[in-house]
């Protein structure tokens, strides 16, 4: 493999030799708003147990009305009622809801706890038995899905910090470079490639685009793939795949033609090019990624369209899957559904979903 060799002076890139990939900017809010959501809607019901379970009172004759558990997904577990209870002279009327993992196939015993301390705090006993089981799954999915927007914010971070650097000329040391996938549409070829045969590597990904007329300057085949001549920028984090016909660095018509002419005469261009037209129906990580929350957002636009249409123009309330969706559906917005339903439904029996203990009539 012949070597690059270029001016030892410091050279500057062309714009855009860096790209941040497109599912950055739609992905990392949208697992980020699931993080956010989980966290509203469960942390306040697992401290408030857990305040509870500091000084707990099991009201023997206090009322749990409309129980009823959902598995959802095979493990999730999810149960709500209501608590009718007297407390010192005092009394209280308060919903709960509950979530934990189990496999557990059946039904569910429970009764009545509250604090003593403050009364009017109040649970099931079952979310007391499941409130280490409730911590930990919470923990765990914060954990993973805040993880995951914070890493692709770090990611996109350290993409834009670099693209900052490339703007001054510096030194350029040329690397190998591993290409991952290559994915060519509107005359736009998106490559994603690595630094794992340099030397000095460090295992970063790094992706780029380039626009018609424009090919990446191939060099050789290891384990496969295409490998790629890239060159580090100063001390830049991440290497810039330069192109076939060095249009991305800043050089006289003579030095480029001098630095190319070693390439022009190992092996056969149409050759290497091969290289470039052979992978182009590998899938990148990130095409992967927006394909799967593309086709994630399409579902929830569909089945929130359908509930939409279900709660509020549907010409029955007994309508399947309308009434799975809409039981599914987080509290609020089941509740504003079933009273969707009631306004034109209201002198009938309720659907399921929106029906109370008797089975019969709306809750």
């Amino acid at each position: 493999m012949p070597s690059l060799v270029l001016p030892a002076r410091p050279l500057s890139l062309a714009r855009d030799v860096i790209s941040t990939p497109g599912a950055y900017f739609w992905s990392t809010p949208v697992i980020l708003a699931l993080a956010v959501f989980l966290i509203i809607w469960e942390a306040p019901g697992v401290l408030r147990d857990f305040q509870i379970s500091q000084n707990p009172v099991f009201l023997e004759d206090g009322d749990v009305r409309d129980g009823r558990c959902t598995t959802r997904r095979v493990i999730f577990t999810d149960c709500e009622a209501r608590l009718v209870y007297s407390y010192n002279g005092r009394k209280y009327d308060t919903e709960v809801e509950v979530m934990f993992v189990d496999f557990h196939m059946g039904d569910y015993e429970t009764g009545l706890a509250i604090s003593a301390d403050h009364p009017e705090l109040a649970t099931i006993t079952l979310g007391l038995d499941k409130l280490w089981n409730r911590i930990i799954t919470l923990s765990l999915f914060s954990l993973l899905l805040g993880g995951m927007s914070l890493g692709m914010l770090f990611l996109a971070l350290r993409i834009w910090r670099v693209k900052g650097q490339l703007r001054r000329p510096a030194h350029l040391k040329p690397v190998p470079v591993e290409i991952t996938a290559f994915d060519r549409k509107r005359n736009v070829l998106s490559i994603t490639y690595n630094d794992k045969l340099a030397s000095d590597q460090t295992g970063r990904s790094a992706y780029t685009r380039m626009r018609q007329g424009e090919e990446p300057l191939i060099v050789g085949e290891a384990n496969g793939k295409a490998v790629g001549l890239a060159v580090r920028h100063g001390k830049t984090a991440l290497p810039v795949l330069l192109d076939d016909r060095l249009q991305r660095v800043a050089l006289s018509d003579e030095e480029r033609a001098a630095a190319l002419a070693p390439f022009n005469q190992y092996g056969n261009g149409q050759d290497r090019a091969a290289l470039v037209e052979a992978p182009q129906r590998t899938m990148s990580i990130w095409k992967r990624l927006q394909l799967f929350f593309g086709t994630l957002l399409l579902i929830v636009v569909g089945v929130m369209g359908f509930w939409l249409w279900y709660v509020t123009s549907s010409d029955t309330q007994f309508q399947s899957p309308g009434m799975d969706i809409n039981d599914l559906m987080p509290k609020p917005l089941n509740e504003w559904g079933c009273s969707q339903l009631k306004k034109r439904f209201g002198q009938q029996r309720a659907p399921f979903g929106c029906v109370a203990g008797d089975y019969t009539s709306w809750k």
